[in-house]
């Protein structure tokens, strides 16, 4: 039986997310196990390439993904497997890092607001506006009723973008305690991945029960009909690109792009 993906890992505008009952290492939907889902997703890029090429020349349109996860959920593997085969030219990935002193001068969607993508691109956030209820609520950087009103302004600022003609798809990277540990572990083991090992990764880890809190809720408060969340099972880094990879080329069919229509030339002739 067919599954609908987007349908079986969106969560419901409306409903709670309830994390807790969504299996990190389920694979809903995949053709098969790692192999066969690595040769789907590779189907799925060549398909993706063709569909943002038209989105590139036709300029009306634009796309934003928005990724979260907790550390070491994938978000950066994510970028590197799923957007490799799109052209650079229309393709641009932001990071948001700790604000800087010019950004907290101003409100806190004033630097997200600078990186939507415009016409015609795919912009990926590698982390987001969402950190300002997560990692700013975990930390108790601002009062509560700081960052509670700061789901309202979300959803407003992501119904202005999708007024302007942006489709937003925001992806949830959901990997299991147990795996977080493994992935620590191998970035310890192997000289070639320890350069990614934050120490910080592990006094964050002690907070896992206080972010799946902070999730739970920004999920819940800001799925909405025009930019839903997607909670993808990321335990198996080849699923998750099977996953994300349906997901978007899903959107950007319903996008329909299309190239403009030739250019009336006249007579021109090169000689």
């Amino acid at each position: 039986m067919t599954v609908d993906l987007r349908s079986a890992l969106r969560v419901e505008p409306g409903k709670k997310a309830r994390l807790a009952r969504r299996d990190p290492s389920a694979t809903p939907g995949a053709p098969g196990g790692a192999a066969p889902t690595a040769a789907a997703t590779a189907v799925l890029a060549d398909e993706m390439a063709s569909l943002d090429d038209r989105l590139w020349a036709q300029r009306a349109r634009s796309v934003l993904v928005v990724l979260q996860a907790m550390d070491t959920g994938g978000k950066d593997g994510t970028v590197k497997h799923v957007f490799r085969g799109l052209s650079p030219e229309g393709v641009h990935a932001s990071y948001f890092k700790e604000p800087t002193d010019e950004d907290l001068a101003h409100d806190f969607l004033w630097r997200i607001h600078a990186r939507v993508p415009s016409l015609g691109e795919i912009g990926v956030f590698n982390r987001s506006h969402y950190e300002d209820v997560l990692v700013v609520r975990v930390h108790r950087l601002v009062p509560e009723k700081v960052w509670r009103a700061r789901y309202e302004a979300i959803r407003d600022f992501e119904r202005l973008l999708t007024e302007s003609g942006t489709a937003i798809v925001k992806l949830m990277l959901h990997i299991s305690k147990d795996e977080q540990r493994r992935r620590l572990e191998a970035r310890l083991e192997d000289r070639e991945k320890r350069w990614k090992f934050d120490p910080r990764d592990v006094a964050e880890r002690q907070r896992w029960d206080d972010y799946a809190a902070a999730y739970e809720d920004a999920l819940t408060e800001t799925s909405t009909p025009y930019a839903p969340w997607y909670v993808i099972p990321a335990d198996h880094k080849w699923y998750r690109n099977w996953a994300v990879s349906t997901i978007l080329v899903q959107t950007l069919r319903e996008i329909r792009p299309r190239y403009p229509k030739p250019k009336d030339l006249g007579n021109i002739r090169i000689r």
